[in-house]
């Protein structure tokens, strides 16, 4: 069974909810990915109109749309979302800076295989001001993800995914 981690197993595998977790995800949401999400998708929808002159709905409205989605926004929501979890649960900044880096990168790669197509749908399909809302959506199950991720610690699949990468650290892990 997947233990995702806003959920728990107990000894006798009766399955249960960390409300604690779901209410700490939860705030990031609305402390969050809420107010910027908002200013984020209006502005962004502006910009290409006005700034980049594109027909809105169009292939290559969409498409700018969804690249400067996953560029800008996604990394940083990923950076926020790793940073707020570590203080919420009681971290230093050295651990919260070693959880980042360990769970950034694997999470940013699945992540990227998965948003930019429900992305698509969302910017060609649905009005501007209820693009957050489509977004929110799936933002609970992302929640349940990015917990998922960082709960995995030091998992192989995600020493497997990083050494697909080059990293500056990699080099001096040897000793």
């Amino acid at each position: 069974m997947t233990n995702l981690s806003c959920m728990h197993q107990d000894k006798d595998k009766e399955l249960k909810i960390n409300w604690k977790r779901v209410a700490t995800t939860s705030l990031f949401g609305f402390g969050f990915v809420g107010p910027v999400g908002h200013f984020w998708y209006e502005g962004l929808d502006r910009f290409i109109k006005l700034r980049l002159l594109m027909q809105p709905k169009s292939f290559r409205f969409v498409a700018t749309k969804v690249a400067l989605d996953g560029v800008i926004f996604g990394p940083l929501d990923l950076l926020v979302f790793f940073t707020y979890m570590g203080f919420t649960t009681g971290k230093s900044v050295p651990q919260i800076k070693e959880d980042v880096k360990r769970d950034f990168l694997p999470a940013l790669i699945l992540e990227g295989g998965i948003w930019p197509i429900l992305q698509v749908a969302n910017f060609r399909y649905i009005p501007v001001r209820y693009q957050l809302l489509y977004v929110n959506f799936f933002c609970l199950v992302d929640s349940c993800f990015l917990s998922w991720i960082e709960q995995q610690q030091d998992a192989p699949w995600k020493q497997w995914l990083k050494s697909f990468l080059p990293l500056k650290d990699q080099k001096g892990q040897g000793g």
